[in-house]
């Protein structure tokens, strides 16, 4: 594990939002459980990344205030990353076909009442995507958070500010550099390891451009991900929700969401059915079912 060197947070940058926005929940469907060394929340609902740019990799903190965001950071240039905080919180994002549609669903109008202000975000880079939908496939969530901490903390450049400690996401380039045993000393699978490897080969030639990408429709980008080793139509779509922040999709045939759904609407539900009520924000669906099992929103 490397040093993390310590630095100090300069002045806070306001970034505005459209509401409804709440930050806690929006970190918590970023970060999926608590465990998480890449997106860190402190016992005052402040929100921690570290985040790199070129060499350089710096502490960002995000508090929520009355008239929106507030974006403190480590280094000279606290500006130099709102608009990734502004795209990985989804600050801009108008869910109001959202609301509406959900309100048609009986069970789930609930749920999206007692997430009001969830936004959809997304990881810093595309690449993040990848990485997490092929590691968390076939495997429990709590499994695979624990396997993903201990990776970033082999290959992850860590770095800590007022007492708080967080590690960057590596870059592709740090996979293709780790050796087997490293990685498969952590508890990734052989399978596994082949799967990053290759993807991170295409990430760092530049085979997949993220900006190329985000200038096609949804499914060409899921044609072009899916000829990614170890992406198939599911990863493709986390990948495209968690990554891209295209709400138009949804990852279907997962047998834990299957029971996710039956658990929070109270039985069997018709998914083709509820998607076409959805329609294009439904992956808005996702992070809900995320929270609303995390937080143990089912019907009593």
């Amino acid at each position: 594990m490397r040093a993390a060197p310590v630095r100090r947070f300069g002045a806070a940058t306001p970034l505005p939002v459209r509401a409804p926005f709440r930050l806690d929940l929006t970190a918590d469907a970023l970060r999926r459980l608590a465990s998480n060394a890449v997106d860190v929340v402190d016992a005052d609902g402040i929100y921690y990344r570290a985040l790199r740019e070129g060499d350089e990799t710096e502490l960002v903190a995000v508090s929520q205030t009355r008239a929106g965001l507030e974006v403190r950071a480590t280094g000279r240039r606290t500006g130099r990353w709102i608009p990734i905080v502004a795209r990985m919180l989804g600050v801009e994002a108008d869910l109001t076909d959202w609301y509406e549609r959900s309100s048609r669903v009986h069970w789930l109008a609930p749920i999206v009442t007692a997430l009001r202000g969830l936004k959809p975000p997304r990881y810093a880079t595309l690449w993040e995507a990848c990485a997490h939908a092929i590691l968390f496939q076939q495997i429990s969530i709590h499994a695979a958070a624990s396997i993903m901490r201990r990776v970033v903390e082999l290959l992850g450049d860590p770095v800590e500010a007022g007492g708080v400690r967080a590690i960057a996401f590596p870059p592709p380039e740090r996979w293709l550099e780790a050796n087997d045993e490293s990685l498969r000393g952590v508890g990734i699978s052989r399978n596994k390891v082949a799967h990053l490897r290759s993807a991170a080969a295409e990430f760092a030639s530049g085979a997949i451009d993220e900006r190329a990408l985000e200038r096609l429709a949804t499914p060409e980008i899921a044609e072009r991900l899916c000829a990614i080793r170890g992406i198939g139509a599911w990863s493709a779509a986390v990948m495209l929700l968690r990554g891209m922040g295209r709400l138009d999709v949804f990852p279907l045939r997962d047998s834990g969401v299957a029971r996710t759904l039956a658990m929070l609407a109270g039985g069997v539900v018709d998914e083709a059915k509820l998607l076409d009520v959805l329609g294009p924000v439904r992956g808005m669906l996702y992070y809900h079912l995320l929270l609303g099992r995390l937080r143990n929103l089912a019907p009593r």
